[in-house]
């Protein structure tokens, strides 16, 4: 079974990503590059960076969301966490997933509430509702409590400069051998030092040219 493959989630998500490639916006395209970088590397001003963001849909790329079925499908994952929902098209591979393993559960996390309420019809359409549980919010508020006892995947698709902080929220609730997918992680250093330390606890490669792939060690 490939939910990925059948409808309703296979036309969906080819609607979904050619929506987000027609997608702009015009508060992003006034900023220079350097303003761009400083935003997205700061600890303080993310919430104003990602709300003039909120008309981009920031998505992984097809091939990621492979990746991450094929992860969550071989590791037999059934409690997931997302930090960074946006318009919902990495939860959907992930959910994918997590239905064709037999069921179970999954967190994510968006701020901006237009997103939300899109991302939440998008799970309505794809049939995966059911499996979602969507926290509106920042994310070191909501993913600060009530967590799964074991997660077998997190993936870290929001604020970049958040990465560490949010890995460290779920980080003792990571069963060994859990997976770790952090999109873009080359704007957040502090994170790749981390897991990319022989002490971290942690195996980690860069795979592709924007994800970082890493595994919780025994």
């Amino acid at each position: 079974m490939n939910t990925l493959a059948v409808s309703p989630l296979a036309p969906l998500l080819e609607r979904l990503f050619k929506e987000a490639d027609a997608a702009t916006s015009p508060a992003v395209a006034e900023m220079s590059r350097d303003e761009r970088l400083r935003l997205m590397t700061s600890k303080t001003e993310y919430l104003d960076f990602y709300e003039r963001m909120k008309d981009l849909w920031l998505p992984v790329s097809r091939e990621t969301g492979h990746l991450l079925y094929m992860l969550a499908r071989a590791s037999n994952a059934r409690s997931v966490v997302e930090f960074g929902t946006s318009f919902g098209i990495s939860t959907l591979h992930l959910a994918a997933a997590v239905r064709d393993n037999g069921g179970g559960r999954i967190i994510t996390t968006e701020f901006e509430p237009a997103k939300v309420a899109r991302a939440r019809q998008h799970f309505a359409e794809g049939g995966l509702l059911d499996l979602v549980e969507v926290r509106a919010g920042d994310a070191l508020q909501t993913l600060a409590s009530d967590l799964p006892d074991s997660i077998d995947l997190l993936l870290l698709d929001g604020a970049k400069s958040l990465y560490p902080e949010v890995l460290a929220l779920v980080e003792a609730r990571l069963r060994p051998g859990a997976f770790i997918v952090a999109d873009n992680a080359d704007y957040s250093p502090d994170y790749l030092a981390h897991v990319r330390s022989p002490a971290s606890g942690y195996m980690s490669i860069p795979f592709a040219d924007d994800v970082e792939l890493s595994m919780r060690l025994p």
